[in-house]
Formats: structure tokens, C-alpha cells, sequence
């Protein structure tokens, strides 16, 4: 039996050929220099910022150069499969504003190149074993666990690398030996499981020898030397499905994938990847190994986000918190390209699909994730997006994640006017964030969640009631800002406080306190707290009524 008899010994079924698919996905009719990206998640309900980081610049890439990116679900370990995760990957991207031009879609596949996900393609996986077989370069391999471990525990003994290659797999050379290949021909019709393995050409490191190397250029991290495979790896399971390594090459062959943007963590089978290509004849595509996302741990060291240790790696962290899909597009751009925060202060109001993305500017070594400073992105996105938009975002959000908040929608207009406070100042205040941040920040403007948070200042608390009742006498909603203001220095200078802080300052035993401890009172009554935005405007937008109620309410609660 030659390797052709054996290849439709195991594969009867299969009538199609490598040239049929190369057929049905022929090259894509593209301008020059486009790219086209995949993302390639497994469904297994989890889906982390690293996606997202990933998924980010695969769509800058593809869409800045005119190309493609699409949506592929790698579902190949069914073990690790859960209900309903390739729904969470789609809206969970979707949020984030991640476009897919084709691929996998909450209403079945978009594009030419699908099936998209890969459980539906063993058909195809299955043509290209079994040519693989027919050319001498894999192979039915029958070992069991228990033998594998032997040859494992014999390899350990001579202190060689371990794993199934040249010299270790019996039915490795099964053409060679007539006993081994009626073994085999015996197994397969006899429906024994076996495994399909990778005929590897390489040469296994031996003592004094060097390691054959390859030459891979990669986007991100420039020129790779890269070891040369050796292992015969298995491409085909038991089950007949395939393992990542040959599901993804095939792939990304068919579907035309120019860039593969990936995990650092996948560097240690790069020289898989790369026999396979060559095995196959096809053309590598760009390898675009980024760099692994850090924190700073406990200790001041840099160290891995962890999905035990760290809520913020995942994606539902930042939905559920409620942050603006633009400020996480934005602050991880500031994390991918080193220029983009220069770019940023000298385009201020720029879209930020404005910016020329490059693999060039993206960090080799560990990426620095800081939730602080995502805050503080967050603080000046928030600030370019007009009030009516962000509160129409808070309410979406409150639907999904905080239906509790929901009477603070119930007057879209209110809402906007207080979202705008201090936003067209000379020097805008930055107090918005992220969703829960925000209503917790804004509860004092309704009566359902409003709350004295803060006690009265200590210069001033004996004459609180005094203050509160000369506020409520002369308080006149009509007031402008100087006419009221001048009417709280009136209030002190009459309790004894001095009319001017800096007064109080050079003559402090003259005084109670200062016009800041009076108003400080009034702001407590009507907001709980001892800091918050201009009063005079708040009352503006809480109105006369509200304000007299707030005030009368703290006299009676005194």
C-alpha cells in the first residue's frame, strides 16, 4: 500500500481536493497593500481585554490599508465550550465599537470565505490530511496514553527533548516495515482510534549539534530567529477533529488572512506554524506577536493580568462598570502606539480614526494596562462627547446593568443640563468617569437617591440652623450668580464669619470662621456633600422648588 491507498483508506469519504477550496476562496480582489485580519476567539464565556486589544489592532490595520477584518470562532477544543459564548464575543465587541466587515454574526455569517466558524469546516480540515497522507508528510499514529508516557519516561532517562518525532512513533516509517503496515491497515478497518500526526522534516536537537534555525520577520518585534520543528504533532485528533495548529493554517490560507495579530504567549509554536505553511506550500502570512498586557502588582512589579487576581481583564468588567466604549477605544491606543498621546495634544478634538496607526510603534515588551489613567482618559473623552449623547449612553447602560437608577431618566432634559455643568468653562471640569461613577456622582440632583453624606463643617455647625433659616428668607431663585453670592457674604458677615476668606486668615480670632464655611452649610443642606460644582448653578437646574424643600427638609432634620 502506497501513501495514496492509505490517505483514501482512512478518508473514503472525502472527494474534494485541495484545488476545489483553493477554488471556491480564491485570492481577494483587493487594493494594493490591504490587509486582512481575523479574530479567532474560542467560545469558551470568557472574553478579556486581550481579545479586545488584539481585535483593535487587527481592525486598525485592516481598515486603515483598505482591507478586510472578519470574525472566525476557533471552536475546535470542545471541552472548553460554553452556551451562548459566541453571543457574548459578538456584543461584547460590538460595544466596544469593534467592526467586523465579515464573519460570524448574531444573524449567521456575513461573507465569501465562511463557514466562519470551525466547527462546520471539518470537511475541508479532513481534505487537507488526507493529502498531507498522500504525499508521505503525515501519518495514522496508534500510540496509547501508556505508551506515550514510556517513551516520555525513556526520553527523560536519556535526557532528550521529549515528544513523538523521528525515532519515537512505530508507525511513523509504517511503509517501511511490512508488519507495521498490515498493523495498520488492520487498525484502521478494524475502526481502532488513532491519531493523524505531522511527518516532521526537522532534525531533533542532538548532543554537539545545533539547531536548525528559520528566519521570520515579524511586525511588531522585527526579525525572528526562530527554531526549526521537529515534533511530529498531532493535526487530527481521536475525534476526527482538528487541533488548533492545523484549523488555523488552513484558515488562514482559504480566507486570505494577510496579518495575524496575536498574544506573545503563541511565540513558542511559531516554528509549527511556519513547517505547516511550507509543508503545504502557501505563503506566510505577517505575524504580529504583541505584547502581553501588565499591571503593576502589589509589590511595585510589573506582572501579568490574571484572570483569578483581576476583575479589570475582562471585558463585562468595563460594561458593567459602564465605561464608554471611546474612552477604552482611546486609552488603548494610548498603550499600543508610543506616539498616539503626542498626537492626541496636538489634535485635541481629532476623531481618533484620524490617527495613522502602525505595528512599528507597538511595544516588544510587556504593555503597562493602568486603570488610573484609563480613568483619566476616560475624563477628557467624556468631556468631547456632547451631554444629550452621554445621557442617552448612561441610560442605555442603566437598562442593561443598573435598572435601579431608572428614575433618573424619567427627564431626559434634567438630566442633560446637569451632565453639562462646568463642561463650557474656561477650564471645563472633569468630574464624569464611567456609568456608576457618574449616578453616584449626580444622585444629590434627585430626591430618590439624595443623602446627607457629609457633616457641616466644625467652624460653622452651631450656627447652622441660623444660616440655613437666613438663606431661606432671602433666597430668591431670580438671583444671578454675583446678586446671590453677595447675599451668602451678608448672611456671614451677620453670624459673625468674615464676609472674605483671606480676612479671616490675618484676624482669625476675630471671626467664627470665613464666607467658605457658610456656604459650605448651604451646600451640605442641598447636596449632601461638602464638595460638589458651582451651587448657584446647581439651584438653577434643581429649581426654586426643590431648593426651598432641601433646606426646610435639613432645618427639620436638625
Amino acid at each position: 500500500m502506497d501513501y495514496k491507498e492509505l490517505s483514501q483508506l482512512i478518508y473514503p469519504e472525502i472527494t474534494k481536493t485541495p484545488e476545489d477550496y483553493e477554488a471556491m476562496y480564491p485570492p481577494r480582489n483587493l487594493p494594493e497593500g490591504a490587509m486582512v485580519t481575523r479574530l479567532g476567539p474560542s467560545p469558551t464565556g470568557f472574553i478579556h481585554l486581550g481579545n479586545l486589544y488584539g481585535a483593535f489592532v487587527d481592525e486598525r490595520l485592516a481598515h486603515q490599508s483598505g482591507g478586510v477584518f472578519y470574525l472566525r470562532i476557533e471552536d475546535t477544543d470542545d471541552k472548553r465550550f460554553v452556551e451562548n459564548a459566541v453571543e457574548t464575543v459578538i456584543s461584547s465587541l460590538g460595544f466596544f465599537d469593534i467592526k467586523f466587515d465579515e464573519g460570524v454574526t448574531e444573524h449567521g455569517d456575513v461573507g465569501d470565505y465562511g463557514d466562519y466558524t470551525q466547527s462546520h469546516r471539518g470537511e475541508i480540515y479532513r481534505t487537507f490530511a488526507k493529502w498531507l497522507i498522500a504525499q508521505g508528510k503525515a501519518y495514522p499514529c496508534f500510540l496509547t496514553s501508556e505508551e506515550i508516557d514510556s517513551i516520555r519516561a525513556e526520553q527523560e532517562a536519556q535526557k532528550l527533548a521529549p515528544g513523538i518525532y523521528a525515532g519515537w512513533s512505530r508507525y511513523r516509517d509504517w511503509d517501511k516495515d511490512p508488519e507495521i503496515q498490515a498493523e495498520v491497515i488492520s487498525k484502521i478497518k478494524a475502526g481502532e482510534d488513532f491519531v493523524i500526526r505531522l511527518r516532521s522534516e526537522g532534525t531533533p536537537n542532538a548532543a554537539g549539534q545545533d539547531i536548525k534555525r528559520n528566519k521570520v520577520v515579524d511586525a511588531i518585534r522585527g526579525g525572528l530567529d526562530v527554531p526549526e520543528n521537529f515534533q511530529d504533532i498531532v493535526i487530527i485528533k481521536t475525534t476526527g477533529i482538528p487541533t488548533y495548529h492545523f484549523a488555523h493554517v488552513i484558515d488562514d490560507h482559504l480566507m486570505r488572512t494577510t496579518h495575524v495579530v496575536r498574544g506573545e504567549e503563541w511565540l513558542p509554536s511559531l516554528p509549527i506554524h511556519v513547517e505547516l505553511f511550507r509543508d503545504m506550500g502557501w505563503e506566510l502570512p505577517v505575524y504580529c506577536h504583541t505584547a502581553q498586557l501588565m499591571k503593576i502588582g502589589e509589590e511595585g512589579h510589573k506582572r501579568k493580568l490574571s484572570k483569578r487576581k483581576d476583575p479589570e481583564l475582562s471585558l463585562s468588567y468595563y460594561r458593567d462598570m459602564g465605561y464608554h466604549p471611546a474612552a477604552v477605544r482611546e486609552y488603548l491606543l494610548t498603550i499600543l502606539n508610543s506616539n498616539f498621546e503626542e498626537w492626541r495634544i496636538a489634535n485635541p478634538e481629532a476623531d481618533i480614526d484620524q490617527f495613522k496607526f502602525t505595528t512599528e510603534k507597538m511595544s516588544n515588551s510587556g504593555a503597562l494596562f493602568d486603570l488610573d489613567k484609563l480613568n483619566d482618559v476616560s475624563k477628557d473623552v467624556l468631556l468631547r462627547i456632547p451631554a444629550e449623547e452621554l445621557a442617552q449612553f448612561l441610560k442605555n447602560w442603566s437598562d442593561e446593568f443598573a435598572p435601579e437608577y431608572g428614575f433618573m431618566f424619567e427627564d431626559m432634559d434634567y438630566l442633560t443640563q446637569i451632565l453639562n455643568i462646568g463642561r463650557g468653562d474656561k477650564k471645563p471640569r472633569k468630574d464624569l468617569i464611567y456609568a456608576r461613577q457618574i449616578v453616584s456622582f449626580i444622585s444629590y440632583f434627585f430626591d430618590e437617591s439624595f443623602k446627607i453624606e457629609d457633616k457641616y463643617p466644625e467652624e460653622a455647625a452651631e450656627d447652622a440652623d441660623e444660616i440655613l433659616r437666613e438663606y431661606l428668607s432671602t433666597y430668591d431663585h431670580s438671583d444671578d450668580q454675583s446678586q446671590w453670592f453677595e447675599k451668602i457674604r451678608e448672611i456671614a458677615s451677620s453670624c459673625g464669619y468674615a464676609a472674605k476668606p483671606k480676612d479671616y486668615k490675618k484676624n482669625p480670632d476675630d471671626y467664627k470662621g470665613h464666607v467658605g464655611h457658610v456656604s459650605t452649610v448651604i451646600r451640605i443642606a442641598l447636596m449632601g456633600r461638602a464638595q460638589s460644582p458651582d451651587v448657584w448653578t446647581i439651584q438653577q437646574i434643581m429649581g426654586e422648588k426643590k431648593v426651598r424643600q432641601r433646606i426646610e427638609q435639613a432645618l427639620t432634620d436638625r
